[in-house]
């Protein structure tokens, strides 16, 4: 689908009409169902509706010996060629009452079941700039528009099923209170009891625009006999796998839920205003944090939560093991597991705009290098 093929918003085509439309539940990615009578085809669109993902769905009259390519050129999604349908003479229309939208639990790619059966899959990886379109059940060979989904659908069956069952949970009552008191629990093990507690922390981004799910608190865990510093961790993010983590690792399972932690000895409720930025930010921004990446602070220098108003701090560095940077010895936050997923706790350690971009341009590892050379401390004060 020539519209489809670039990330620029698509010319719509005025004969076409929306079968069905439906945000994710991040609302980073918005699924757009549409049919002209002769062709239906679903695409993943961004927040600023530029299509990310997309797939031809069905024909809905006979499909041509070969691609019809004034359709494309028209802007049009193309009757797929006789060769590549599993119903050449074409299907009825789609009937929306029997769709059922299953966003996965990252919130980066989408399933679409018709009656109880899967119709088609827009994963994280669809990625039309490059040719590589979602996964159809009418479609039996592999184009650019769509690939089959018999071929896939062993690993797309579970996960489906799966990210229905997290969404159920999600809904459930009682089933948030659960989680918290599990990852409450393994703190106080880890760190001791607790002090303050922050609710739903990423509801309201700092730039004052309202936000959706995930739903994380932030938990304190003040300073004590052997520790000179107050640790405050967030509490949801790991109740979900972050998005496109699989573009990067084979294995998902290690990477995809972590929570966030800062060491400090600055007021807890100044400290703890930092996580409001980056609660939501892998959902929000559709992205993953990973051992030694390096955000940028999205506004002035001053602003930064962490910073005294006249510090050059510009953005975060995220450390798995803090004891790089040297004493004090960083508490081990190790041994939790959501659905068999380790968690992982990633520490907060404040950087300049130029570590930012040296992080860019070398490498995490060499700005850590840098950073013991200067002495720097993974505790914020």
């Amino acid at each position: 689908m020539s519209v489809l093929r670039r990330g620029t918003a698509s010319p719509r085509n005025p004969a076409a009409t929306v079968v069905h439309a439906e945000a994710s539940p991040y609302g980073s990615r918005r699924l757009v169902i549409e049919t002209d009578g002769d062709v239906t085809a679903a695409y993943l669109k961004d927040a600023r509706d530029s299509v990310v993902g997309a797939v031809w769905v069905a024909n809905h009259q006979k499909a041509p010996a070969e691609l019809d390519r004034s359709r494309l050129d028209s802007g049009s999604a193309p009757l797929l060629p006789e060769s590549h349908v599993r119903q050449p003479g074409g299907r009825k229309a789609l009937d929306a009452a029997a769709l059922e939208t299953v966003w996965f639990e990252e919130g980066d790619g989408v399933a679409v079941l018709e009656s109880g059966e899967v119709l088609f899959v827009i994963p994280g990886w669809s990625d039309m700039g490059r040719g590589i379109p979602g996964y159809s059940r009418d479609a039996t060979a592999q184009s650019p528009f769509a690939f089959p989904l018999d071929e896939e659908i062993d690993d797309f069956g579970p996960r489906i099923d799966r990210a229905r069952e997290h969404w159920k949970t999600c809904r459930t009552e009682g089933s948030w209170a659960e989680f918290q008191q599990s990852v409450l629990g393994h703190l106080l093990q880890r760190l001791g009891p607790g002090g303050h507690y922050w609710h739903d922390v990423g509801r309201q981004l700092a730039g004052g625009r309202p936000s959706v799910a995930p739903t994380v608190g932030v938990s304190e865990r003040p300073a004590r006999g052997d520790r000179e510093f107050t640790v405050l961790s967030t509490v949801g993010m790991s109740r979900q796998r972050m998005p496109t983590v699989e573009l990067y690792e084979d294995d998902v399972a290690p990477y995809g839920r972590i929570e966030l932690a800062v060491a400090s000895t600055l007021p807890s409720q100044r400290a703890g205003s930092i996580f409001p930025w980056l609660a939501q930010y892998p959902w929000r921004s559709v992205t993953w944090f990973a051992p030694g990446d390096v955000v940028k602070w999205y506004h002035e220098a001053r602003t930064f939560p962490l910073g005294t108003g006249e510090s050059a701090w510009e953005g975060v560095l995220l450390l798995e093991d803090p004891n790089r940077l040297g004493s004090p010895a960083a508490p081990a936050l190790t041994g939790l597991s959501i659905h068999g997923d380790p968690v992982r706790w990633l520490w907060l350690v404040p950087i300049t705009g130029d570590e930012h971009r040296y992080a860019k341009s070398e490498g995490s590892d060499a700005l850590v290098r840098r950073l013991v050379q200067q002495g720097r401390s993974w505790v914020v004060s």
